[in-house]
């Protein structure tokens, strides 16, 4: 632990950090109780889901603060929740759809457009795919397999460390770390692209559901959690980040990660309660059915 070498500003923060991760998990005990209270429960496990991921990552990115060897740890297991909450936001989509059946009957003549980021985003040329149970089923497919797969690999990555073999910073082509991290950003990249491709079919048709602003959420996690952690390391590994004794250059590139998410977990975990914190049974599918037919009269 680094709480005995803290200085006064050092702990002042550490107290502030601890303080806001705090807060941030009384905001979403209060919320998943109004959210068991207020919502159907068909969705009700779902929303809790994803509004735990900021709260989460927030405690992993705290206990990793105060213990620094802990951090392998916290990342996979917020790597692991995060996994899952990608295939539930999926399943949410379908759910504010009606689920289904009801999206199938809404989109019935309907087509996906898979050229969309991050995957074919640079691809405009692919063709327009039917909407049928078929491609229903592989794009919950692409998020499942994220959910399954990652903490498989996980895992597997934790039996490696414990025998030497997998060394987090050790990016050779010889270690087992570059070739695990390189499968896990491959399955990543097609469970992002599957909720994209759903994201911009039924975006119109749940504006009043307020999809918009929750898919923001959920891109804004997607991106601080790996993409803001790995540019981080990468300095880190490369010395761009100074060592500061007792910590390494490395140790301290996930210490200042940590702190910077669990700010940012705190800011989310907040407008989420705000975003979330609307009563559904006004925002029934029926109201939205005004929304789809200016996807209809659109000119081919």
């Amino acid at each position: 632990s680094l709480s005995a070498g803290l200085d006064l500003p050092g702990r002042f923060l550490f107290a502030t950090l601890t303080l806001m991760t705090l807060i941030a998990i009384l905001v979403f005990i209060e919320e998943a109780v109004y959210i068991y209270r207020k919502i159907p429960s068909s969705k009700r496990s779902i929303i809790i889901w994803i509004n735990a991921a900021a709260p989460v990552i927030s405690t992993t990115s705290c206990i990793g603060m105060w213990v620094p060897r802990s951090t392998m740890f916290t990342d996979f297991t917020a790597g692991i929740f995060f996994a899952i909450v990608i295939h539930k936001f999926l399943m949410m989509m379908i759910k504010e759809c009606g689920g289904q059946k009801m999206l199938l009957r809404r989109f019935e003549n309907g087509r996906f457009t898979i050229s969309t980021g991050p995957c074919c985003c640079c691809c405009p040329c692919l063709p327009r795919v039917p909407i049928t149970r078929q491609t229903l089923f592989w794009l919950q497919l692409g998020t499942f397999q994220f959910a399954v797969f990652r903490p498989v690999l996980i895992f597997l990555s934790i039996v490696l460390w414990t025998n030497g073999n997998y060394i987090l910073y050790n990016l050779s082509p010889k270690g087992p770390a570059l070739w695990i991290s390189c499968f896990i950003g491959a399955l990543t990249l097609f469970a992002l692209w599957a909720v994209a491709i759903m994201f911009r079919k039924v975006r119109i048709l749940l504006k009043c559901k307020n999809i918009i602003p929750k898919f923001a959420l959920y891109q804004f996690i997607v991106i601080l959690n790996h993409l803001q952690t790995t540019i981080i390391n990468i300095f880190a590994t490369q010395k761009v980040i100074p060592c500061a004794p007792p910590l390494s250059s490395t140790a301290r590139g996930s210490y200042i990660a940590q702190q910077l998410l669990i700010m940012e977990m705190f800011l989310i975990t907040v407008i989420s309660r705000v975003v979330y914190r609307r009563k559904y049974h006004d925002l029934d599918p029926p109201e939205c059915v005004a929304e789809e037919p200016r996807d209809k009269k659109q000119p081919p």
